[in-house]
């Protein structure tokens, strides 16, 4: 089935490679001929004078013997010219400047010195440029041509949305492969100077906004929307634009192209509520990630969640000796582990409770890790409410066995996962993870050998438990799309960045809290409306639902304290949000209260010890008045746009 794809120029027998090799010297040999000999027709105006075509047949060999040596030596005869691109048009250049120096310096050393005119040596290097480039790349294309014209393979009419850098890359990537069914009819942009203008051949034919009448003149059947950096509202606008069209949107993820360096239509996918975020690609200092991690034992708690397992993915990319992946639930660590295993030799699944000292004592001293990512963590909101005890127990009490082993075990570096929630929080969940902080902080001007810091940040699309697959699940069954508060917002971002962005905070080995740029919030309620679009259907068939704020919410996110002064990092999406000084000794004294008496398992006593140690924790308000002051100050804008 799969010969039926493959052009007749591909079923061709391969020739030997030592016969491929002397080929290419036999056609270098001759573009060489034929460009000096043409610089000196060029030079005397096709008139070459009897003395100087002596001079001309006298040098012929050994200008073949110096440039042929030079182009063997830097390895010219080993390309596939059938894959020529720009880089290897600049190692031709670089050829030919070394092949026509030494020919300029044998010459003048063992020729008669001024027996060929100056002027030739820059028409030959001129017109070997020219000769050899263009044999290269005709070769390339004539390839190009033949294959994409054979097979009967039928190609979708596709329009390219955004004629960027990644715009020429995916058209490149269609033309280049002839197994991709798709047929670029025009790119739309939106840049009045990009129209009319021509990539690889196809022409920028017009605005977004001219999508449907260039789908109805040229048959379209799918739009690729192809704009990395783009905002939510241009790609909510192309959305909407191809539904009226009645065609299929698909997009090239931004998160994909920055870390790949590539695009490839194999990562093409249908939009997804993550692509309606308008969140910018992460530009990370890798360099400073790999010394971080690179050769370094790492271990990371809570590795089967969906941060967890994100932040194993992500070490992964730097070459860690070892990563030990710990977690008290087995199947999601096995599966994750499964998913990982062929990337690592040494990829160590560890299950271990991080509040059991003993059996989290055991594993550093098993592995010794160098850096640890605590990620482990009780997160949903409402069930805390419910389990006070049990919050502090995992929470603050897995922070401190996880954290103080890490200073007893000698290790470089710790780092604690926090949560938005944690500032003036009104919920359990909220104050154990700022009471996770004051520890952390603690530690941090306490301890002489290992690194402590803390990166706070807010709700990440698609982890385990969020909006997004209870919204996807509620729209499948037919509704209604429950919301609690039509002015409900959120931080968010996607899974990857906010790992990536973690890992860059982490790197820069400072002792500190530090807050991620979560953007502009955004409305819950225009999330479902995009999830019910994005589903192909409308608020008709799927109505939203307002249910009222859940005991512990929060109307809106904060993500620093009012005390906690933000400093720039030196990456723009992470600052620094420090406190003066770290808890005084009746703030750890009340830690360890709020620890003896959730070990009692009394709700009342936790939640009394909870708002002691965290002053700013208030259960009775979930933002409403705070909302509406800073709503009217124009410190929070209203983000509605249905």
């Amino acid at each position: 089935m799969a010969a039926a794809n493959v052009s007749w120029i591909d079923r061709l027998p391969r020739i030997p490679r030592w016969a491929r090799v002397v080929m290419l010297v036999g056609i270098h040999a001759l573009l060489f001929s034929l460009a000096y000999m043409a610089a000196f027709v060029l030079r005397f105006d096709f008139a070459i004078p009897t003395n100087q075509a002596e001079v001309m047949w006298q040098g012929l060999l050994p200008m073949l013997a110096v440039k042929l040596v030079v182009f063997g030596a830097l390895r010219m005869f080993q390309g596939w010219w059938k894959y020529v691109s720009l880089y290897d048009v600049v190692a031709l250049t670089r050829a030919l400047v070394a092949a026509s120096g030494a020919w300029v310096a044998v010459s003048f050393l063992f020729l008669a010195p001024n027996a060929i005119p100056r002027s030739i040596f820059i028409l030959d290097f001129g017109l070997c440029l020219f000769l050899i480039g263009s044999a290269r790349g005709g070769i390339r294309m004539m390839r190009e041509t033949v294959v994409n014209r054979s097979g009967d393979k039928p190609r979708v009419p596709v329009l390219i949305a955004g004629a960027g850098d990644t715009g020429e890359a995916l058209m490149r990537e269609i033309t280049r492969n002839r197994m991709i069914a798709y047929r670029p009819v025009g790119f739309l942009d939106d840049d009045p100077y990009k129209q009319g203008l021509r990539v690889h051949g196809v022409r920028v034919i017009g605005p977004i906004d001219a999508l449907p009448a260039m789908v109805e003149k040229h048959g379209v059947e799918e739009v690729i929307i192809a704009m990395p950096s783009a905002g939510r509202d241009v790609i909510r606008r192309v959305i909407d634009l191809a539904r009226r069209s009645e065609i299929t949107a698909r997009i090239v993820p931004a998160f994909e192209t920055v870390v790949e360096g590539r695009v490839s239509v194999n990562q093409l996918r249908e939009v997804a509520i993550t692509d309606l975020l308008g969140r910018a690609p992460v530009e990370l200092d890798t360099g400073r990630i790999g010394r971080y991690l690179e050769g370094q034992r790492v271990l990371v708690t809570g590795a089967g969640g969906s941060i967890g397992s994100e932040i194993c993915r992500q070490i992964l990319r730097f070459n860690p000796d070892r990563l030990v992946m710990v977690d008290c639930a087995e199947t999601p660590l096995f599966l994750v582990h499964r998913e990982l295993a062929d990337f690592h030799d040494n990829l160590v699944p560890s299950i271990a409770d991080v509040t059991d000292a003993d059996r989290m004592a055991a594993v550093f001293e098993e592995h010794r890790p160098d850096v640890i990512l605590h990620a482990a963590a009780y997160k949903h909101v409402p069930l805390m409410e419910a389990h006070p005890a049990e919050a502090v127990k995992n929470n603050l009490g897995g922070t401190k066995v996880v954290a103080d082993l890490a200073n007893k075990s000698g290790a470089k570096s710790f780092v604690l996962i926090s949560t938005d929630k944690a500032v003036n929080p009104t919920s359990v969940m909220g104050a154990t993870k700022r009471a996770s902080e004051l520890y952390v902080r603690h530690l941090s001007l306490s301890s002489d050998e290992t690194n402590y810091c803390a990166v706070r940040f807010g709700n990440v699309l698609g982890s385990n438990g969020s909006v997004i697959p209870i919204f996807r699940g509620q729209i499948k069954e037919g509704g209604p799309v429950t919301v609690t508060h039509r002015e409900m917002t959120r931080y968010f971002m996607t899974i990857p960045e906010a790992t990536q962005l973690v890992l860059q905070a982490a790197s820069f080995k400072s002792g500190e809290l530090f807050i991620l740029d979560m953007g502009e919030p955004v409305k819950i309620i225009d999330l479902a409306r995009d999830m019910i679009r994005l589903s192909g259907l409308s608020e008709d068939e799927v109505p939203i639902e307002i249910t009222g704020i859940r005991p512990g919410e929060k109307l809106f996110e904060e993500l620093a304290l009012d005390r906690e002064e933000l400093d720039r990092t030196e990456h723009e999406k992470i600052f620094i949000g420090g406190e003066n000084s770290g808890p005084d000794q009746e703030t750890l004294d009340e830690l360890s209260t709020l620890l003896e008496v959730a070990e009692d398992g009394s709700e009342k006593s936790v939640r009394r010890s909870l708002h002691r140690l965290i002053p700013t924790y208030d259960t009775d308000q979930n933002g409403l008045e705070e909302y509406e002051r800073l709503t009217k100050s124009g410190k929070i804008v209203a983000l509605d746009t249905a």
